[in-house]
């Protein structure tokens, strides 16, 4: 078993309990952008602090700078985007909807890096694939209570289109720089983006959830630290149409932990779900 698919594995379960506290942040009417600034700011100290200590090369100087600003800007907006979904529509639905970004991802490994899959891996693709299929049936009608499916479907697509980059540019940025450098750099920028989102759409909430969305994003970024290292560690030696879509599926993790602490039905189009994304991770490490 490659080390790749090693690493891809953890960064699914490290991001998979990440993106469940999107949840929580959501189901405690958090603000979005607080905790995302919080939260980028843990990684940021942490990730600079290592890459200081360790006086590690930082690479191409050139491709840090620009996908470094490419991707904090895409990761900052799909990370708000998601938050605001959630308070429009069900996590079981949300979270594989946002994997439609997937498709992009493929598209441009398979075309700019000339990637090869052997066919079991094709089957966990097209496995991973038909996830997304499975779980957009439920969006007519899903909205909360007091949620809109026209406004969570948008955010949605907001998601998808700045994931895409989000992934790319980090894989850019594996092959080519030095990976704390370009997580503290990458962080460092996002936070100044979310400290601007904050500043003129931040919710107005009480001291108690201020305090809250400040301990919740200090948990994210630790869970997000490892997770977003083991996932570059991963691109700078496998192939990224396959560890996008193993990494990708941590919304499978978000989903379970949902229903177990939220109760959140589980129908039998997500249970179908949930094993199909299982199936996709077992062929894709092949």
């Amino acid at each position: 078993m490659t080390s790749w698919y090693l690493f891809s594995v953890a960064a699914l379960l490290l991001l998979g309990t990440q993106r469940f506290l999107y949840k929580v942040v959501a189901e405690r009417n958090c603000s979005s952008s607080l905790t995302t600034t919080v939260f980028m700011g843990t990684v940021t100290l942490l990730s600079g602090t290592i890459f200081l200590l360790s006086g590690e090369e930082v690479g191409n100087l050139s491709i840090l700078i620009v996908m470094s600003l490419i991707n904090s800007l895409a990761f900052t907006l799909t990370t708000v985007a998601h938050m605001e979904a959630l308070r429009h529509l069900p996590a079981t639905l949300t979270f594989p909807l946002t994997r439609l970004s997937l498709l992009v991802v493929i598209l441009f490994s398979l075309v700019y890096f000339g990637e090869r899959l052997e066919p079991l891996q094709w089957a966990g693709v097209l496995a991973g694939l038909a996830v997304i299929v499975v779980m957009a049936g439920e969006a007519r009608g899903a909205a909360h209570p007091d949620g809109n499916t026209r406004t969570g479907l948008l955010l949605i697509a907001a998601c998808v289109l700045c994931g895409a980059l989000a992934s790319i540019s980090s894989k850019l940025a594996a092959v080519a720089t030095s990976k704390v450098a370009f997580m503290a750099l990458s962080y460092l920028l996002a936070t100044g983006f979310c400290l601007a989102f904050e500043r003129k759409w931040g919710r107005k909430t009480a001291g108690g959830s201020q305090r809250e969305a400040i301990k919740l994003g200090i948990l994210m970024g630790l869970l997000n630290f490892f997770g977003f290292y083991a996932f570059l560690t991963a691109l700078a030696s496998g192939p990224l149409s396959a560890i996008a879509l193993i990494a990708g599926m941590h919304f499978v993790i978000a989903m379970i932990l949902s229903v177990l602490i939220y109760r959140e039905k589980l129908t039998s189009r997500r249970l179908l779900g949930i094993g199909l994304t299982l199936l996709a991770v077992v062929c894709l490490g092949w």
